[in-house]
Formats: C-alpha cells, structure tokens, sequence
C-alpha cells in the first residue's frame, strides 16, 4: 500500500511500550484460545466477552513504565495512523453523501493488554471494536499469530483490512445496525443469535471492501491477496478445524472462509453502502 508521506490521523492513542510494575491481565493459554476462537476480531462480541474476561482475568492498579519503540514500531504506528486517516476520508465522503453525520472514532495500539469501557482485554482476543467508548483496539502482535499460526501471506495491507473491518463495526453502531441485532439477540436461541453475529461480521467485511474500493488508487499489485488470504485464515471453518480438528456451523459468530471473502470483494467491487445487507441474504 502506497501510505508513507501522506495524511496521518490524530485519532491514533499509542499505549505500545506501557507496561505496569506490577501484575497485569493474565489471559493466555486455554482462555487465550476460548477467546480468540469466539472473539476473533473483536466486533460486537468484545461486549458480550468483557464479563468473562473480568471475571478469568486479575488485575491490580500499579505504577506505568514507559519503554521507548524501536524505529520499527515508530513506523507501523505512522502507517496504522495513515490507514485510519483514510477511513475517515473515505466515511466521511459516504455519509455527508447520504445526508449523515460522521463521527471519528479513536484506535489505540496496545501492548499485551487494555482496559477498554467494555471490560478488561489481552492480546488473546484480537483485534475488536468496543462501541461504548467508540474506538479500536489492536495488539499488533497479533498479525505474527495471524502469519505464523493461521497461515496468512502478511503485508501491510493485511493490517490495512483488519482497521477497515473493525471501523466498519463503527459504521455499524453509527447506523443503527449494531443496536438493532443486539436487541434482537436477547430473545433468540443461541444458534439464531450466532446467524446474527455472522451476519454483523460479514457486513463489516463487506465495508471494508468498501473502503478499499473508494482508496484504491493507494492500492499495491498483492494488496487484494494479501486481504484475502487475511481473510481466509480467519473465517470460523478454517479456525475451527485448526484448533480442534472439526467445524461446527451452528457455534459459527463470523462466517465462514468463503464467506468473508465474497463480502469483502462485494464492497471492494461496489463501493456503496446499498448492497451491504448481509441480514437479507443470510436469512
């Protein structure tokens, strides 16, 4: 992706390199993979999971240390801030033309853990978007276990499309849609609540084609690969039959590889918000 000298958001809240003296969340092992098999990136199910995470996790209030960032990190931070920019350009453009207000939501980097309006968190569960304070949140460790473990090609357009994703979630709660399936989840049975959640899921997906579509001209030759392949490693198939060797569709809460795929290059070949209702198709 074509990002270095151009427009960086102020929206950007780095946490990298904050550390406490004292303990901090502990949510490794078997409630790191509890939490990445339901919650991986994040969504609506951040909320859902934060009760869970305060309960297995403990934390107690400690001094800050800061450590200063490599050169390395520096830069992702700077690129990270440019792709958030060009959400908001793109969303902005979107809304005013359909007569509606954006409002900028915040991304904070974060090193092992966080506390967030909707509960404690760890690197464990990805990134997510939590829609009581309105911002994104992303260990950037997670794009090596996205890599290594699950298989993807990588590149920084991977990134790219996961911060597209979860700003589409902050579509969502502009728009309505996220209330409106919350509401709608409490009076279903629990395989009806998880077509919900996939359908949330895959509607994000498709708003990150979307944004791509309207920032292609900044686009490399392998970004769309390197989005699918992101993509295809996180679909609940392809981690299902990672983790414990079988699928279960109806414990499905993101949709399956495929799935996310067609919705992303939907967006990405549309480019409007109209053709985005996964909840009329999926049902």
């Amino acid at each position: 992706m074509k990002w270095k000298g151009r427009r960086q958001s102020d929206q950007l809240e780095d946490r990298r390199g904050m550390s406490n003296t004292g303990k901090s969340i502990v949510g490794g092992g078997l409630i790191g993979v509890i939490i990445l098999l339901v919650n991986l990136f994040g969504g609506e199910n951040a909320q859902n999971l934060a009760p869970v995470l305060e309960q297995l996790t403990q934390q107690q209030t400690t001094t800050s240390e800061q450590t200063p960032l490599t050169a390395e990190q520096e830069e992702m931070g700077e690129f990270v801030a440019t792709v958030l920019a060009d959400t908001e350009d793109v969303w902005i453009k979107l809304f005013n033309e359909n007569r509606l207000d954006y409002q900028l939501p915040k991304l904070v980097l974060f090193t092992k853990s966080v506390q967030t309006a909707c509960g404690g968190a760890s690197s464990a569960s990805g990134p997510f978007y939590c829609p009581a304070d309105q911002k994104v949140y992303m260990d950037m460790d997670f794009f090596e276990e996205l890599r290594n473990k699950f298989g993807a090609k990588g590149g920084d357009f991977a990134i790219a499309y996961v911060i597209a994703h979860e700003v589409g979630h902050h579509v969502q709660t502009l728009l309505g849609t996220s209330s409106e399936v919350r509401r709608k989840q409490q009076n279903m049975s629990k395989e009806e609540a998880n077509k919900l959640s996939v359908a949330m899921e895959l509607q994000a997906d498709y708003y990150a084609g979307v944004w791509t579509h309207h920032n292609r001209k900044y686009l490399d030759e392998n970004d769309i690969d390197e989005a699918l392949s992101a993509a295809q490693a996180v679909g609940d198939d392809a981690i299902q039959k990672r983790m414990q060797g079988h699928v279960v569709p109806e414990s499905f809460t993101h949709g399956t590889s495929a799935q996310r795929k067609e919705w992303f290059m939907k967006g990405y070949r549309n480019g409007d918000l109209e053709s985005g209702n996964t909840f009329r198709e999926l049902y």
